[in-house]
This record gives structure tokens, C-alpha cells and sequence, in this order.
């Protein structure tokens, strides 16, 4: 790998796992001592950028930080992930930098299988599968939903799939001249960063490598509360993003919107003018009770009761985040935006913005 602290002796190269952390009490300790566990042969540090958290997060840093010498912390003041992202990254100081959140934990062999495919594949990022895993009812029932087709659509890091160039990956292992040379995280996207950031990679001629060799454990939120507010945002952000590149956008992402207004046509038109007009969110209503049964399959019967609720979650506050995006939002994003930067220090002329 092409970076002065690369190893020139065949050894392994050494690693940075960055993490941006924000009130994960309940799985921090689990996630860090994931990465501890790692078999790998190279040097290895753990960077936790830590916001502002009300909960018990700091205390739990501290602990690990004394217990282990290969884990420090840097300040995140905004509690922003991509600020956290870039102070991790400023603090750290391996040529392979692999990004795991405060709720993940990374399988066996995780790291060591990701910097064989950067090598192998010559990637500036690889990322794998976002395997959802409850430890309670609820959480299951997420986890099922969000491993399904019906739930997610046909994306590969959330159902799994054939090694292949990817628009962007679940987390990332990257190389550290990729980041430094794109400048890191945009701050101004406060979700969807990591898509952004594979864009530029993307724009400068960099390959982005999904594997399913990669696997990264997800602990889901723990109310339907919690889940509504992820997928409003992911929806809003999800907006932003199409009207930062109009070449970003396919059925999957409109579907969730379009099942709101039709949900919401249906239900006015069945109060107001004909009982048919309820044959609409009847027909959701039976789809999602469908699907919930083969995304159920070995579950406990309160996990797989709590399904449709969870698909329903995640369908329609998703689709109501797209259809309530402040057109203000995109722009101020736009506005941030950072041409890709290519290997010889030019820069990329297709910046132009969907307006």
C-alpha cells in the first residue's frame, strides 16, 4: 500500500480503527473488545472520538483506555459522526484505517480478511454486510426487517451477495491516502457521509469493494421511537443526496415515498368518497404481514408478532423523511460540496450539482 508507513518488509500493514461515539453505553465495551479480539498480525490502535453523551459512554471510555494501552480518545465537541470521523482520523496514524460505530461489533478475522482484499483487489475501500442481530424482541424483529427484501430492497451490504464494485459499503476499510487525499468526511452531511465520501473516492477513480467475506454484527434501536427517528433521517438524507447527484436515485429509494402517498390517498379518499379507496393501505397492510412471515422464520412468536410493526416503521418514516427534506438543506450542502481530488493533486471537473 502506497503510503510512507506502509511496511516494506512484507509484513502486515498496521491499522487504525476509528469509531464516533455518542451514548453507547449499552455496547461499547462489546464493540471495542470485538476489535481487540481480532487475530491480526500487525500493529493496531483503537481511536475513539467522543461527543457529548448523557449517559454513562465517558465512564466506560475511561475504563477501557486504562485497561487497554492500544485504545485512546479525542474530543468530537459537535457529537456530529463525520466530525468524529475526521477527528479519529486526524489522531490516528496507520496507513489502513477501518471505521467501526459505537453499536457494531466485527467478526473474526474482520480486519486481516479486509486489508487481504485491499490488497487483492487494489480497493481504496472495502466494507461487507451490516448483519442485524437483537438481543431482545423488539431488536430481533428489526434485525429481521432490516435483513429482508421486503424491509430494505435488494441492498447487497444489508441481504448479502456477490463480491463486486460497490457505490459505497457498510462502514469501510480504507486506505489512509484515500482519506487524506479526498480531506476526509464533508461535516455538513450529518448522515449519508459515508456515501458522499465514496462518491469523491469514486469521481477520482478509486474502486469500492463490497465483500461478503466482511461481516459486521448491528445492534438495532430499542423502540419503535428510536427506529422511526433513524429511518426519518435516513430518508431525509436520502433526499439530500439525490439532489446532490441526480444519478444517485432508482426505484428502491422512491418506493417508500410513493407507498406514503399512496397510503395517505387511499385512507382520505376512503373517508371521503368510497370504501375502495381503503383497498391501498389494506393491500400494504397484507404485503407486510406477508413478508413478515418469511423474515420471521426461527424467531421466537413475540419477535415475529413485532415484524410488521418494525417494516411499517421503517417504511413510512423513511418515506415521510424523503417527502419532508428542506430543499434548504441540499443547498447548504451543496454549497459544501468538495470537488474529488485525483492522485496527481488535480482536481475533478463533474461537480456540477442536481439543482
Amino acid at each position: 500500500m502506497d503510503t510512507q508507513n506502509a511496511p516494506s518488509d512484507g509484513q502486515l500493514p498496521a491499522v487504525s480503527v476509528i469509531m464516533p461515539i455518542l451514548n453507547e453505553e449499552r455496547h461499547l465495551r462489546e464493540a471495542v473488545e470485538a476489535i481487540l479480539a481480532q487475530e491480526y498480525a500487525g500493529e493496531m490502535e483503537v481511536v475513539l472520538a467522543l461527543g457529548p453523551s448523557a449517559d454513562r459512554t465517558d465512564e466506560i471510555a475511561a475504563q477501557l483506555v486504562a485497561e487497554h494501552p492500544r485504545v485512546h480518545t479525542v474530543p468530537n465537541p459537535t457529537g456530529r459522526t463525520p466530525a468524529a470521523l475526521n477527528a479519529a482520523i486526524k489522531a490516528s496514524r496507520h496507513p489502513v484505517v477501518v471505521r467501526v460505530d459505537g453499536h457494531a461489533a466485527l467478526s473474526a478475522g474482520y480486519i486481516e480478511t479486509a486489508v487481504r482484499l485491499l490488497e487483492e483487489t487494489g480497493a481504496m475501500n472495502v466494507g461487507g454486510i451490516m448483519h442485524a442481530q437483537g438481543t431482545n424482541a423488539w431488536e430481533q424483529a428489526v434485525a429481521a426487517a432490516m435483513t429482508s427484501k421486503i424491509g430494505v430492497g435488494n441492498a447487497a451490504f444489508h441481504t448479502g451477495g456477490a463480491a463486486q464494485q460497490a457505490e459505497t459499503v457498510y462502514l469501510g476499510v480504507f486506505r489512509r491516502e484515500a482519506l487524506e487525499r479526498q480531506g476526509g468526511y464533508n461535516e455538513e452531511f450529518i448522515r449519508a457521509q459515508d456515501w458522499e465520501l465514496n462518491f469523491r473516492i469514486r469521481e477520482a477513480g478509486g474502486l469500492i469493494w463490497f465483500s461478503p467475506e466482511l461481516k459486521v454484527s448491528y445492534r438495532p434501536r430499542p423502540s419503535v421511537k428510536a427506529l422511526a427517528k433513524q429511518y426519518k433521517d435516513y430518508g431525509r438524507w436520502r433526499h439530500v443526496v439525490a439532489r446532490y447527484h441526480a444519478g444517485s436515485i432508482n426505484l428502491r429509494y422512491l418506493a417508500p415515498p410513493a407507498a406514503v402517498c399512496a397510503i395517505a390517498a387511499g385512507v382520505v379518499v376512503g373517508a371521503a368518497l368510497t370504501p375502495w379507496g381503503f383497498v391501498v393501505p389494506g393491500g400494504y397492510l397484507a404485503a407486510i404481514l406477508a413478508g413478515s412471515v418469511p423474515a420471521g422464520k426461527g424467531l421466537p412468536l413475540k419477535a415475529r408478532a413485532q415484524i410488521p410493526v418494525a417494516l411499517a416503521t421503517m417504511h413510512m418514516t423513511w418515506g415521510w423523511g424523503f417527502l419532508t427534506s428542506p430543499k434548504s438543506l441540499a443547498k447548504k450542502v451543496i454549497a459544501s460540496r468538495r470537488p474529488a481530488v485525483l492522485g496527481d493533486g488535480k482536481v475533478t471537473s463533474s461537480t456540477s450539482p442536481t439543482k
